[in-house]
C-alpha cells in the first residue's frame, strides 16, 4: 500500500521515478520518523566506497608522507588515519556544499554522515594490518605491505556495509546526506 500511496504522490513521468530510483539505487519511502523504508545493498554499497576512497586516498598519502620522513610505525599510522577521516569527510564536505549548504552545515552534515564508517572502516583497516606478520614493517617498495593495506580495505568494506545499510535504513549515516542530492 506504501507503493500506491507514493506513486499516487509522484506527479512526474515514469522516466523521472525510473531515474530517483536509478539515482539512489531504491526507491526512497521516508517513514515519519525519517529512517528509510528500503535501503539496497546497492546504496550501502555506494556509502560504503564512497567512504573507502576518501579512507583510502588518506591513508595511503599518510604512509608514503610517514615513510618518506623516516618516522615510526605510530605516528606513521596517526598521519595516516588522520588523513583518512580528513580526505573522508571531504569528500562529503564538498558534495554537500556544491548542493548549496553553507560552510558551518556541511561540516555538520559530513561528520553526521561520515564519522561512524570511516572509524569502522579505520579500525578493521588498521587492525588487518597490525595484525598481519610483518606488514607494520614492510616497505612501499614491498608487496606484503600492499597486500595487507588492500586486504584490509576489501575486508574493511565488507564490514562496513552493512552497518551503512543498517544507519541509512534508520535516517542516519549517509541517509544525512541524500536529504541534500
Amino acid at each position: 500500500m506504501k507503493d500506491m500511496d507514493h506513486s499516487a504522490h509522484h506527479t512526474g513521468t515514469a522516466h523521472d521515478q525510473a531515474a530517483h530510483e536509478g539515482r539512489h539505487g531504491h526507491a526512497d519511502h521516508t517513514m515519519p520518523n525519517g529512517a528509510h523504508g528500503r535501503v539496497s545493498w546497492a546504496m550501502a554499497a555506494k556509502a560504503t566506497l564512497h567512504c573507502l576512497t576518501g579512507c583510502a586516498i588518506g591513508e595511503i598519502l599518510g604512509m608514503v608522507i610517514g615513510t618518506a620522513l623516516m618516522w615510526g610505525n605510530v605516528p606513521t599510522m596517526v598521519l595516516a588515519i588522520s588523513l583518512a577521516f580528513l580526505f573522508g569527510y571531504s569528500f562529503t564536505l564538498f558534495a554537500v556544499r556544491r548542493a548549496g549548504l553553507d560552510f558551518k552545515t556541511a561540516i555538520k552534515v559530513a561528520l553526521a554522515a561520515d564519522t561512524v564508517s570511516i572509524a569502522v572502516m579505520e579500525i578493521v583497516d588498521n587492525s588487518i594490518i597490525a595484525l598481519t606478520p610483518g606488514a607494520m614493517d614492510a616497505h612501499l617498495s614491498d608487496g606484503l605491505f600492499w597486500a595487507a593495506l588492500l586486504g584490509g580495505f576489501a575486508v574493511a568494506f565488507l564490514i562496513t556495509t552493512p552497518v551503512n545499510k543498517w544507519m541509512i535504513g534508520r535516517g542516519k549515516g549517509h541517509a544525512v546526506v541524500h536529504a541534500y542530492h
